[in-house]
């Protein structure tokens, strides 16, 4: 505690005390005891982050291929089967959603202010469904070229339809 505030509150009960005796009468219970103390003001603080793991905006998926007939694939519409969707109840919470496709090219490139990488994206949105079994049509900015059948894409849970 502080030793001030300790001298303070005798001072003040020996001055309590003396001026009971000069008129002969005992001091009263209240100039023995402690003030009450006053409410203290809370502090408004900011929100301490603590340190957390980092949230995952995306879910995974994979490109199965184009969209297509019998004889004639449409380039310009790739299909992407997302996990743990298994109906087409279920995709519809994915519609409008973003798609990115990473990839590692040759070279590397600056992007913005960042350091030069190989890693490159390629980003579509998921317009439909297609089918019963939970998988879903994508168009991407660019088409996604052949070689990327079979790769993971991350299905991002942006924009919120919520």
């Amino acid at each position: 505690e502080d030793p001030q505030g300790d001298r303070f509150f005798f001072r003040l009960h020996v001055a309590a005390a003396v001026a009971c005796r000069s008129c002969s009468r005992p001091p009263p219970p209240q100039a023995a005891a402690r003030p009450p103390a006053m409410p203290s003001k809370k502090i408004p603080t900011k929100n301490i982050s603590r340190p957390t793991q980092p949230v995952r905006l995306y879910t995974s998926g994979t490109l199965l291929s184009y969209r297509r007939s019998q004889r004639i694939q449409k380039t310009h519409t790739a299909l992407i089967k997302i996990e743990g969707v298994q109906s087409r109840k279920d995709t519809a919470f994915y519609l409008g959603k973003r798609v990115a496709y990473i990839f590692k090219a040759k070279r590397e490139k600056r992007v913005g202010t960042t350091d030069a990488t190989k890693a490159r994206v390629m980003w579509g949105r998921i317009g439909r469904h297609h089918g019963d079994n939970g998988v879903v049509r994508a168009k991407f900015r660019n088409n996604v070229p052949a070689r990327a059948f079979g790769a993971r894409v991350r299905v991002m849970l942006y924009p919120s339809n919520v």
